[in-house]
């Protein structure tokens, strides 16, 4: 192969993250609604009879299907889906962002406006349990919590230990994950929803710097 040629098959290759064709997936969307003249965060509580992660605590969100126009329309399409909201009632939807996570998939958060009432939501029963709101403004005078969790390098049985310098004994290093707690009454928020609401506030608090 000539060199001129190799970078001409490279010049119009549009980066994004390496081995991301080998993620799954996901879009969430942030949801702000006014209460009592005041914005407020909207949750979910997952439906007890889900099978990944029963009765935990989430935004509308779920895979990006290959009809969805992209990570948008996907989280969109969700929050619609699992709030019984029709597309008018959201907007000012725009990207937060996005996270790998250590468990092979890929997440689009976005954030949006939500125009309705708690009273008016009509959730969908299979997915979500319940909804509740809490004032944007316990997010931004509340720390999280930030505990963390640790993943030990195992090299499968078969690993070539004699092809890489140091071999048995080749320092890996070891992984932390940070996870979020928020503790608001009786709901704890942690996890991906806490790490995208912390994001949310580090973004607004930046922007109230400049």
């Amino acid at each position: 192969m000539e060199i001129h040629s190799i970078f001409h098959k490279i010049k119009d290759h549009e980066p994004t993250v390496l081995g991301s064709e080998h993620l799954r997936k996901f879009a969430v969307l942030l949801p702000v609604i006014e209460k009592n003249g005041e914005p407020h965060v909207l949750f979910e509580v997952r439906s007890s009879e889900m099978r990944r992660q029963p009765g935990e605590i989430c935004f509308p969100g779920g895979k990006i299907d290959p009809g969805d126009a992209g990570a948008k329309a996907a989280a969109i399409r969700e929050t619609e889906e699992e709030l019984g909201i029709d597309a008018g009632r959201l907007s000012d939807v725009h990207p937060l962002d996005y996270l790998i996570s250590p468990f092979g998939m890929i997440v689009y958060a976005y954030a949006g406006y939500l125009d309705t009432t708690e009273e008016d939501l009509v959730h969908n029963p299979a997915e979500v349990q319940e909804v509740f709101t809490v004032p944007l403004s316990f997010f931004l005078n509340e720390k999280p919590r930030i505990h963390y969790v640790s993943f030990e390098a195992k090299p499968e049985k078969d690993f070539p230990y004699e092809l890489i310098p140091g071999g048995e004994d080749y320092d890996w290093r070891a992984r932390q994950m940070e996870e979020y707690f928020y503790i608001y009454g009786d709901k704890v928020i942690w996890g991906l929803t806490a790490r995208i609401i912390a994001h949310f506030v580090d973004v607004l608090k930046k922007q109230a710097e400049e």
